[in-house]
């Protein structure tokens, strides 16, 4: 029997009608959803406001994290159409910032970057106002990779760390903690005027201590904006909630972040990396930290 969720979980009833019109657009133009794929608690609020974090490059991961709900396994060919077909969605929903990510493609000799790079591209092409922000793969630390995506210019990369450094064996084993803080890193290195972006869940192990800590290395790598999220578990087959973190104790890993330096934090039970994205870019905006 599933275990009940803590009272600060509980959130309103999304609208019906709106979530099955997005659901029908998302379908008919054979796209995905970060949304759907991962089993997002949020995906009712987002898709009854007419918006979505875009899946690229299929829906089946090549990598094993034990915390994620995404299909793993061996990926279909990567499909030509999915820019021009994520361009219509863009139009159709009407977006002014649109969050694109995709699943790990370690077939791909470049990881899937020049397909980003396509996308991003056409986008700005199709309404050089329209914000991008880009949450990547590790691209398996190939830096040439990375400088495609950059070259693009998103207006934000995001790539998550997700966890502390001693659970990556457990939850993220084909990955590597410095490895994802590089990435970021060689972001700003390849463009300082770039905003960086890196999420963190909490819940599965990890101590106030070692959170601090993983965030003092991506302050370090110059990373501007943070968000933190309570871990759930997707099924029994994936890794365990060991705590769940009250609302209080969120406020204090803000509180930490903002004294690191983070630009903008966003640090609560149901967050996740794309959740309120805007709202975090835009106080990057007040800042002045933008691309000129």
């Amino acid at each position: 029997m599933k275990a009940r969720l803590p009272s600060w979980f509980k959130q309103a009833m999304p609208n019906p009608c709106a979530v099955l019109e997005l659901n029908d657009l998302i379908k008919d133009l054979n796209l995905h959803t970060i949304c759907d794929s991962a089993m997002c608690p949020n995906q009712g609020e987002c898709y009854s406001k007419g918006t979505a974090t875009f899946l690229i490059l299929g829906d089946v991961c090549t990598r094993n994290c034990t915390f994620c709900a995404v299909k793993k396994g061996a990926p279909l060919p990567v499909d030509e159409d999915e820019p021009s077909h994520l361009v219509e969605a863009v139009e159709r929903m009407g977006l002014k910032y649109v969050v694109i990510t995709s699943v790990t493609r370690d077939d791909l000799p470049d990881g899937g970057a020049a397909h980003f790079a396509r996308i991003v591209t056409m986008l700005k092409e199709h309404d050089e106002k329209l914000t991008i922000e880009v949450l990547v793969p590790d691209f398996q630390g190939d830096h040439n990779a990375l400088k495609v995506v950059v070259d693009a210019c998103p207006d934000v990369i995001n790539h998550n760390v997700e966890t502390v450094p001693l659970l990556y064996p457990a939850v993220r084993p084909m990955a590597v903690f410095m490895r994802s803080v590089e990435l970021l890193r060689r972001s700003k290195e390849c463009d300082p005027s770039i905003l960086t972006k890196s999420g963190i869940m909490v819940g599965l192990g990890e101590s106030e201590e070692e959170l601090r800590k993983a965030m003092l290395e991506l302050r370090k790598a110059g990373c501007d904006l943070l968000t933190v999220g309570q871990y759930l578990q997707p099924s029994p087959r994936h890794h365990p909630v060991i705590r769940y973190v009250p609302p209080e104790e969120f406020e204090s890993y803000a509180q930490i972040a903002k004294e690191l330096g983070f630009v903008g934090v966003a640090s609560a039970p149901l967050v996740r990396s794309s959740f309120h994205a805007l709202e975090l870019f835009n106080r990057a905006k007040v800042d002045g930290r933008l691309r000129a």
